[in-house]
Parts: C-alpha cells; structure tokens; sequence
C-alpha cells in the first residue's frame, strides 16, 4: 500500500472501489438493529455505541475490518502514525476532514488560547464519500489525520490499513482537536489551510463497540 509500489497500489484501488455492501453481507440498519447487536455480555449492554467495529482479519503486515456508524455519529480526529490506509464506503454517506502534519515554526506561534501542547497542521480537504465514491486514502505524510462523520443516516466503509495499530511499535492511536472556531461569515473558510491542533485524551461520548462480521471468510 506504499505509494512507491506503483501498480500494486493502483489495482488494490480497483479491487477496493468495486467492493459493495451486499459482498460482505451487509444492509443498512435502524437504530433498533444496532441495539440488538450492541447489546448481550458487552459492557455497554443497553448502552448503543456511537460505532461499531467487525473484526476481519489483521497480520504483523495489515489490518481489515469494517467500521458502522449510527446517524450522526462521528470518529473524532485522529492520526495513523507511519501507516498508509484506504476506507471504502459501503453504505451511507460520510464527510471526511483530512490534514497532514507539519513541522513546527517558530515563526507562527500557536493560539494563545491552546491549554497544551500544539501541532501544526495542514487542512486539505473536507468533501462527502458514498458508495459511489472512489477510496479515500491516506499515507504516513499525506492525509493522515482525519475525522469521519456521518451524514445524514447510518454508514459503514471497510477500512485498510498497513501496517496495522501497535503502541508497542509506535504506532499508537492519538486524538486531536481544532483550535479555531466557526467562521465569522457564513461561508466555510478556503481549503487547503495552515491550522493548529492539540492533542486530547479520547472524547467521552466517542467509543467503539465490536461486532460479528457476517461476510465471506479471508484465508491469507
């Protein structure tokens, strides 16, 4: 999945925008089908996670899974550091921001207003995925912190990533917000933009749940 592997990237872009909701044995769900798989010896039983996560399969090289999203629901910004990634829409609709990180400058000090410690960063885009839309990637310098959002009913996407999640190898999973606030206008301001981050435990209201995944085995 390394950007330097050329066509083997390419055609596992191919294969991904091909993948459809009905090949995992997926359908969009109500609020009250994602109670019943919440629930049952989970310890938010009764309590319905704002996501949930299928379990596929992971190696020392990869990781697959597939991610639900209730109505409005959101995974907050967050990084993926040294990995490269793709997320396929299955059903749905999400508003994907992506920023990358930049080095620091002494020359542009942070918000005055920033409690901690703060990270530049470089918002480049902020757009709408579907079914219908290609894979958002992301690499270790390119689009790697991003927040997913969902719009306007439940979604799901299958999610990609090389190598996988190890704290024990640096590559552990860190939080952030946006230190700025709504525009003034009522325009969104320009993209792509210098912005400044802080890093933040996870969001109270932001957990994840786990799931059977009822779709067709993969043997490696």
């Amino acid at each position: 999945m390394q950007q330097d592997l050329g066509p083997n990237l390419h055609r596992l872009q191919q294969l991904l925008d091909e993948v459809r909701a009905e090949d995992l044995h997926l359908a969009p769900r109500g609020p009250s089908a994602a109670a019943a798989a919440a629930g049952g010896g989970f310890p938010w039983a009764g309590v319905v996670p704002p996501v949930s996560y299928m379990h596929i399969c992971e190696t020392e090289s990869f990781s697959m899974g597939v991610f639900l999203l209730r109505s409005g629901a959101c995974i907050p910004l967050h990084d993926h550091p040294g990995m490269n990634g793709m997320l396929k829409v299955l059903y749905g609709t999400l508003r994907i921001a992506c920023m990358d990180t930049l080095p620091a400058a002494a020359a542009a000090p942070p918000p005055p207003a920033a409690a901690g410690p703060c990270h530049r960063a470089l918002y480049r885009s902020r757009q709408h995925y579907t079914p219908a839309s290609p894979p958002c990637l992301l690499s270790p310098h390119t689009d790697n912190l991003h927040q997913i959002d969902a719009v306007d009913g439940p979604a799901a996407f299958l999610d990609i990533l090389a190598p996988p999640y190890d704290p024990q190898h640096g590559r552990d999973c860190h939080y952030y917000r946006l230190l700025e606030g709504p525009p003034a206008g009522a325009e969104p301001l320009a993209l792509p933009r210098e912005v400044w981050l802080t890093e933040t435990p996870q969001a109270a209201d932001f957990w994840c749940g786990g799931e059977p995944y009822p779709g067709p085995r993969v043997c490696l």
